[in-house]
């Protein structure tokens, strides 16, 4: 019976993460990885709009969510994105920077991605597609694997398959979860994070397909509880854009009334808005409504909130109240939103919740309960932002896996 020093479950970022990591530290080392759709890394390969936000340069602890928010801290401090720009440098990608957001300098997600599975390959790495895991149990010293009906066997188990962000169709399916779950294992409520917004307002509809810069609150029971600023898109069924998919998790985890405000025009203060529309409605004198906020805001953005007001594109600019003026004003700082809820696990990016980590030990990944069994990724209660915080999280817990293996099989652990 051939017996794996390492079997990782998941062929995603972190899973093929973890086997190069693996390769670097003991080239004789006998590492599986077992992936259940037909090509490894699928998800990876649409990460950033196909271009692969693969880091970020300031990992400030504050980007990521956690039941237990000090269990990154070891992680990304010692594996940060200096560690991963030379881990991924020794693999022939070299990196370019947006701001504070590195992507490959080919901005192709895929080469990232064939980069991982150039170097599995020719590293030694088996690799075992279409292979469904169902079962892990500890036999005999060794942990027995129970995939498509066949067994495997190994030394040692990553777990690295991810939750529920993508849907099936990236092999997101949250089976492990459940599985570890059934075996005694703690979770954290799991809900879509980085996710699109679904609205009651029919005006996204009108405007679908339009984007805008501006600021975004995120009202809650009443209440503005956070503000992002950026690009958003208007779609048929609500919100999208950085700036809304930031603010979406706090929609997914909690109960209560959430709206949307969108201030088109942050820069300038609401009495700043109002005196621009009166010199306006001076200057433009005997024109028709349509045309009013042209130069000013996007044309069939400045039409609807003509219409939101109560008044029709034809009419006239000389008919415009100051009562009307100051109405526009405060919907052009405050165009407001119902939000129903989001677009769910299959559209989100990365899911928040997962397994407790407070069982895991922090600077290896290793399970507290099962010794030789370690989870990485996704599967932990560990969510990042937009901007590359939740692969660097990926590559971090991975490397920390890598070792941790490593040093369990030199009996130093």
């Amino acid at each position: 019976m051939d017996i794996l020093d390492v079997a990782i479950i998941g062929g995603g970022a972190a899973g093929l993460c973890s086997a190069v990591q693996l390769k670097f530290l003991d080239r004789s080392l006998s590492v599986g990885i077992f992936e259940q759709l037909n090509r490894v890394g699928k998800k990876l390969i649409v990460t950033g709009n196909g271009r692969c936000n693969i880091t970020n340069r300031n990992l400030d602890k504050k980007r990521y969510h956690s039941e237990n928010g000090t269990f990154i801290n070891y992680a990304l401090s010692t594996y940060d994105n200096y560690y991963i720009e030379n881990f991924f440098a020794d693999l022939g990608v070299v990196f370019t920077y947006e701001d504070d957001k590195a992507y490959p300098y080919s901005l192709q997600a895929s080469s990232v991605v064939d980069a991982l599975r150039f170097a599995v390959d020719s590293m030694g790495v088996k690799t075992y597609l279409e292979c469904k895991v169902t079962d892990i149990e500890r036999k005999n010293g060794s942990f027995e694997i129970t995939v498509n009906n066949e067994k495997y066997y190994a030394k040692t188990v990553i777990i690295a398959c991810g939750l529920l962000s993508g849907g099936e169709k990236s092999g997101s399916n949250g089976s492990m979860l459940s599985l570890l779950k059934s075996k005694g294992y703690k979770t954290v409520k799991t809900t879509p994070a980085i996710v699109q917004l679904k609205t009651e307002n029919t005006v996204t509809k009108s405007l679908k397909g339009i984007k805008v810069n501006g600021e975004v609150d995120l009202i809650h029971n009443g209440k503005a509880e956070k503000c992002e600023s950026g690009e958003v898109l208007f779609c048929d069924y609500g919100l999208s854009g950085p700036p809304i998919m930031q603010l979406s998790r706090e929609v997914s985890r909690k109960d209560g009334e959430f709206m949307i405000s969108l201030d088109l025009m942050p820069e300038y203060s609401y009495q700043n808005v109002v005196d621009m529309i009166d010199f306006r409605t001076a200057v433009l004198r005997g024109r028709a409504l349509e045309e009013f906020f042209t130069g000013m805001l996007n044309k069939r953005v400045g039409q609807q909130i003509i219409k939101q007001i109560g008044k029709k594109l034809s009419d006239n600019v000389d008919g415009l109240t100051q009562k009307e003026v100051k109405l526009l004003a405060s919907i052009i700082k405050g165009m407001t939103f119902k939000v129903t809820g989001t677009t769910g696990f299959e559209n989100s990016q990365v899911t928040a919740g997962g397994l407790d980590t407070t069982q895991f030990d922090e600077t290896t990944m290793m399970s507290k309960k099962d010794k030789g069994l370690f989870c990485i990724g996704e599967i932990l209660d560990v969510d990042g932002d937009c901007g590359g915080f939740n692969l660097q999280w990926a590559w971090s817990s991975a490397v920390c896996a890598a070792y941790g293996v490593f040093g369990l099989l030199e009996g130093n652990l």
